[in-house]
């Protein structure tokens, strides 16, 4: 894939990470450049989520750096949104008041705000739900309108944590196509985790697989199938072929976790 900038948005630079006495992560190295759609995939407990919550800001590296557009990281930063593998939306507020919320925030004028969030709406395929209330909704209209909040907000970076992982599996498919078209238009840096290989060659232009415990980088893998995609490239040979080469290293990493256990 062509890289739109090769200053990294994304850069982590020797971190380490510790909770108590355990090891999460052990010297990651890792930029990701402007446009990139990087999925991590790994064995539970690889730090996967620790990378996603250091770059956000939630978690601080115990060695290391992490930086965003050139900038360590200290506190939660702004120029983050991500979207969680539970809707967090807010149950009082309407789909079109929880897309415009972050807006809101930022003091810009109701009107101002209701027209962006009908521009996501229309984006996300909800039109005539947006006076409807997160409870009328099923799980994957409510995790649209969580990616459209974050959308909305124009972050400079999307983080994805195991998103779609609740979902049936057809609810699924419609919406790691849907992920791939808002990509396509309007290419943001994304980091996305998932244990799903198949999910991960269909949205990545990247794959990162990670050791288990302490996680550590062992492949980073260039997605090359093409965009558009959908579901008839998981017939391609190439896929397969991906496939096998990246269920491989993850296979070898689950046995090793599970004989250390």
């Amino acid at each position: 894939m062509e890289r739109l900038n090769e200053s990294p948005v994304i850069r982590f630079a020797n971190v380490s990470k510790k909770y108590g006495e355990l090891l999460a992560l052990d010297n990651v190295t890792l930029d990701v450049s402007e446009g990139e759609f990087v999925v991590i995939v790994g064995a539970s407990g690889c730090g996967k989520s620790t990378m996603l919550n250091m770059i956000s800001g939630f978690h601080g590296p115990t060695e290391g750096q992490v930086l965003v557009n050139g900038e360590v990281n200290v506190g939660v930063n702004p120029q983050c949104g991500m979207v969680f593998q539970q809707y967090a939306l807010f149950p009082w507020m309407t789909v079109e008041d929880n897309i415009a919320f972050g807006l809101k925030m930022k003091g810009q004028s109701k009107s101002s705000r209701l027209a962006k969030a009908q521009e996501y709406v229309d984006m996300i395929g909800l039109n005539g739900f947006e006076k409807s209330y997160p409870n009328q909704l099923s799980g994957g209209m409510r995790q649209r309108v969580a990616i459209a909040r974050v959308l909305a907000n124009n972050p400079s970076v999307m983080l994805f944590d195991e998103p779609f992982a609740a979902l049936d599996a057809m609810t699924r498919q419609v919406l790691q196509e849907q992920l791939v078209r808002i990509y396509e238009q309007q290419r943001k840096t994304i980091l996305f985790i998932t244990h799903s290989i198949d999910e991960a060659l269909m949205l990545s232009s990247r794959i990162i697989v990670m050791s288990s415990r302490p996680g550590r980088i062992v492949q980073d893998i260039e997605n090359d199938l093409p965009y558009p995609r959908n579901a008839d490239v998981q017939l391609s040979e190439r896929f397969l072929d991906l496939k096998k080469h990246i269920w491989q290293s993850v296979q070898a990493e689950v046995i090793r976790s599970m004989e250390a256990a």
